[in-house]
């Protein structure tokens, strides 16, 4: 069934891991120029995996729990790539040319966000069959 409401939530995931990170920047660096995760190899791989992840665990809906354990990793990842700004935003901060941030750095966090509630929505449902299957 993919009309449920956590594909709604893992497709989110998907977009915002494989198209937002092409568009928001991360950080701009001492030069002015801003960064983007196209250019860093391994945060491009990072959010690329991570859209991967989403849009597979959307056809992974007969199986439940294999589409929870695959959310589960997709917030590792996310939480990977979460520490690696952080390391990155404190190592910024000590330039003499004052280097910002970018909005891009928040995507993990919001990727994490969304699929809790996507996890929540698959446990409710493997919930509901449970108990279906208990009045039969």
């Amino acid at each position: 069934m993919i009309q449920r409401i956590q594909t709604v939530y893992l497709l989110f995931v998907g977009l915002l891991a494989g198209l937002l990170p092409i568009w928001a920047g991360l950080w701009t660096n001492g030069n002015g120029e801003e960064v983007f995760a196209v250019n860093e190899l391994p945060v491009s791989i990072m959010f690329y995996g991570s859209a991967v992840l989403a849009l597979m665990a959307i056809f992974l809906f007969k199986n439940r729990k294999n589409q929870f354990v695959v959310n589960r990793l997709n917030m590792i990842l996310n939480l990977f790539l979460l520490g690696f700004f952080v390391y990155r935003s404190l190592n910024l901060s000590g330039e003499n040319i004052i280097s910002e941030k970018g909005i891009g750095m928040l995507i993990p966090v919001f990727s994490i966000v969304f699929l809790t509630l996507s996890n929540r929505a698959i446990k409710k449902d493997e919930d509901l069959v449970k108990s279906v299957d208990r009045l039969r």
